[in-house]
Formats: structure tokens, C-alpha cells, sequence
């Protein structure tokens, strides 16, 4: 096990061999990530793959009209950057930090020679990519198919559970861009969601008042993508 501490940690990090995690310390460097902050641009040349600690980021496809949807999200249990281990140097989507808070940076040049070499991180990183396309999948598909309101019980859900906390800052409009839909449809949804008791929102504060009613209202693609995460962690850890 490495010596990565419960405040600092990444589930890829904290799960690779000693000898594997010895020999990409010296090139980790802990950072504060700011919500906001675009970490890369599509189409950048990958300098550098993040591995999230207590920040989330979010995926974004940008649209031809300036709007960006989200496609998926980053925490503590993966890494951002995944396209320099797939034989591309570029991004393929925008990563812009969600919710405030830490990360291990690590040069693209020193992740790509340990990938190369073909050990855990290899592994572990080809199984996360797994996880992150079922999670690209899962929500293209809900936001064809299902309401606003079951789009927001799974985006605040999986946030939950990255964030390991039941308090959520953020903005209905920052909700609204996430899910690529109107403001006036979230602030609708979280209203119905309030009025059943489902969550406390007040200002910039989302707080789960009945996780299981949540959890109960929610559409399937929250358990899809929960569960596929939870193969993975179990992988990890075997």
C-alpha cells in the first residue's frame, strides 16, 4: 500500500502496488482545483492528466451556439486525461473543476511511460476508462429519454457520492448548463423535489433531506452508472 493519507486520497493512487506507486510519487504534486477552473480546452495538447482528491470535474461537449453539456464526471475515483493513454495527445472534451477542492497533478509525459510499461496502472486505468464510457453512455441516454427532474435526481446523486457528503454548493444554473437544459425547467424540478421532501435548497446550498425517497425517485441510470463504479472499486482492491 502507499502512503497516500484518507484526506489525500485517489482510489487509482491508493490502489497500485508499492513498488508501481514509489516510482510516480516524486512526479505527484498536490494542487487546489477551483471551481470553474477549465483544467483543459478540447483540443489541447495533454501537458498534464489530473487524479481528482476532494474536487470533482466535470466533461463538457461544447456546441456550435457556445452551450456545453455535460458528459460525465470526475472524483476521487478516477483521472482526468484518459485520451494520452488512447494514442491521442489532444482532448477530447472540456474539463472544467466543478466543485472546489484538491488534486494530484502528474506530467502526461511520466503517466505515459508508466502506462507503457504495462503493470497496474495500465490495468487500472483501462478498467477506469470502462467505467467512464458506461457513465458518457448512461447519460447520453438519459438526457434523450428521461424528465428533467429524473436527469437532476441522478446528477445530484452521483454528486453525493463523489463528494461523500449529503451538501451540495452550487447554482441552479450551473445545474442547468450541466444537464443542458433550460434554468426555469431545474428550478422547477428541484422545487417539486423540495415540496416532497426530497431535498432542502436554498440559495447556492442543495442539502438531501430523504435519500432513500431520492434514490427511490430516481430513473435507472443512477444505479447503472453506481454500480458500475462499485465493480470497480472492488477490482481495485482485490
Amino acid at each position: 500500500m502507499n502512503n497516500i493519507s484518507n484526506s489525500q486520497r485517489n482510489h487509482i493512487l491508493e490502489a497500485l502496488p508499492s513498488d508501481d506507486f514509489e516510482r510516480i510519487v516524486p512526479h505527484l504534486e498536490l494542487v487546489s482545483l477551483h471551481a470553474g477552473d477549465a483544467l483543459l480546452e478540447v483540443g489541447d495538447k495533454l501537458r498534464h492528466v489530473y487524479f481528482p482528491v476532494t474536487a470533482t470535474v466535470s466533461l463538457l461537449c461544447n456546441l456550435e451556439d457556445g452551450a456545453s453539456v455535460e458528459v460525465a464526471s470526475v472524483g476521487n475515483e478516477g483521472i482526468v486525461g484518459v485520451s494520452i493513454f488512447m494514442g491521442n495527445d489532444g482532448a477530447l472534451t472540456q474539463a472544467t473543476v466543478q466543485t472546489d477542492g484538491s488534486g494530484y497533478r502528474l506530467s502526461a509525459k511520466v503517466l505515459k511511460e508508466e502506462f507503457e510499461r504495462g503493470e497496474a496502472l495500465q490495468h487500472f486505468l483501462m478498467r477506469y476508462t470502462r467505467t467512464l464510457f458506461i457513465q458518457m453512455a448512461q447519460t447520453t441516454a438519459c438526457n434523450r429519454r428521461h424528465s428533467v427532474e429524473q436527469q437532476l435526481c441522478r446528477w445530484l446523486l452521483l454528486n453525493f457520492d463523489r463528494l461523500h457528503t449529503n451538501t451540495l454548493e452550487t447554482t441552479q444554473e450551473s445545474i442547468s448548463h450541466m444537464l443542458g437544459v433550460r434554468r426555469e425547467s431545474v428550478t422547477e424540478a428541484a422545487r417539486r423535489l423540495q415540496s416532497a421532501g426530497m431535498i432542502n435548497y436554498h440559495r447556492k446550498h442543495i442539502e438531501v433531506a430523504d435519500r432513500s425517497a431520492l434514490e427511490a425517485h430516481v430513473c435507472e441510470c443512477y444505479s447503472v452508472v453506481r454500480k458500475e463504479s462499485e465493480r470497480f472499486f472492488s477490482e481495485l482492491h482485490v
